[in-house]
């Protein structure tokens, strides 16, 4: 036990003791846990992760290394990385960087050695909560003053955004599309591609008015981390562009299509983050296995009367994961269509069971550039 150099203090006190990897620096984060087997570059290149402790469930992580073109963004802002068992020498012919050497680049502290089984269903049982990952010598009442006086900071969208717009463009573009980048993953942009759409990346504080002068066929509103509620700038726009042009929203994304309509969020005890998550599609009956990243959820009780509906349901807890509106306001029929979902279509490295929506995105923008002749 004398040679571990580093652990992990929660808020209730408890301590897990591993050796750190990565950037040798003291964090506090808020503290979560993912259940993926594979994809670990995905997630913690992920935006969503921003400021958070992220524990991988899986005890081996970094046997295959880190490749260039597998990011899914150029910054890797997550608060730290806990595994049970992290290989530091990757098997894999494309490898470019060790996993650990990447934490040292983008300064995210890792601690590996924990028992993740154990420290996993205690986020499962008592919630996500803040995190001190320090040296071994920092005294348990000193790691809790620090927690105590940390408050996790509500500005992650504003960092993770892009500052100016930029463009993803395809060739024989059918579509235009305009996606305000709330923290996205680069997967999504090249699912919009790959179905014909040349994109406009905005900033996530870009005004109706402004993307209303780019004249769309669509809008996409992208995953992104932290409370809905702390985005306002986005949740006017939306409000501004409702029953103007097809809407398609991912994660935050998702949530912010709901508070724009009148809906109410909440947070979950712990989050959805892996892989594996069921989800049912109410207008099919048919179960997507879904990968999924999010802290807070739409809250049923509040849909009811906002022309939104409910189109998905998480079978694990039956929390709202899709969400529609069939232009109510406009009478309905063929006009500009808006839908929303909780988990991630576009996931990298997958599963690949919705990519389907798409497929409805581009359906909608087709609708209405017909019905607009």
């Amino acid at each position: 036990m004398s040679n571990y150099n580093k652990k992990l203090i929660l808020e209730d006190g408890s301590e897990y003791l591993g050796f750190g990897f990565g950037a040798d620096k003291e964090a506090v984060c808020e503290i979560v846990f993912n259940t993926s087997m594979a994809g670990y570059q995905e997630i913690i290149s992920d935006p969503s992760y921003t400021d958070q402790a992220i524990v991988m469930s899986y005890p081996l992580i970094g046997n295959y290394g880190i490749t260039d073109e597998d990011f899914e963004s150029k910054l890797v802002n997550l608060g730290a990385l806990v595994v049970r068992e992290v290989n530091e020498f990757p098997s894999n012919f494309r490898f470019t960087r060790t996993l650990s050497e990447l934490l040292e680049d983008s300064d995210v502290p890792g601690i590996y050695g924990v028992d993740t089984r154990k420290l996993v269903r205690s986020i499962r049982d008592h919630g996500s909560r803040k995190v001190l990952i320090t040296d071994i010598g920092t005294s348990l009442e000193e790691g809790l003053k620090k927690l105590e006086a940390t408050e996790l900071p509500r500005d992650q969208v504003e960092r993770c955004s892009c500052k100016k717009r930029w463009y993803a463009r395809t060739s024989n573009p059918k579509f235009n599309v305009v996606a305000i980048d709330c923290g996205m993953k680069m997967n999504i942009v090249r699912e919009l591609n790959a179905h014909g759409c040349n994109v406009t990346v905005v900033p996530y504080n870009t005004s109706a008015e402004e993307i209303k002068k780019m004249n769309p066929d669509g809008l996409f509103i992208s995953n992104g981390p932290g409370d809905p509620e702390d985005v306002p700038e986005v949740i006017e726009t939306l409000k501004n562009l409702k029953g103007k042009l097809p809407m398609f929203g991912i994660c935050l994304g998702h949530q912010l299509i709901a508070l724009s309509y009148g809906a109410k969020t909440y947070k979950l005890k712990f989050g959805h983050r892996g892989g594996n998550h069921p989800v049912k599609d109410l207008a099919t009956g048919k179960i997507e296995i879904t990968s999924q990243n999010h802290s807070y959820a739409v809250d049923d009780k509040t849909v009811e009367g906002t022309g939104l509906k409910v189109s998905h349901i998480n079978l694990l807890d039956n929390t709202v994961e899709g969400l529609c509106n069939y232009d109510i306001e406009n009478g309905g029929g063929d006009a500009p269509r808006v839908f929303s979902v909780q988990y991630h279509p576009e996931s990298a490295p997958g599963p690949q069971d919705s990519t389907y929506l798409f497929d409805r995105f581009i359906e909608n923008m087709e609708v209405n550039r017909n019905t607009s002749k």
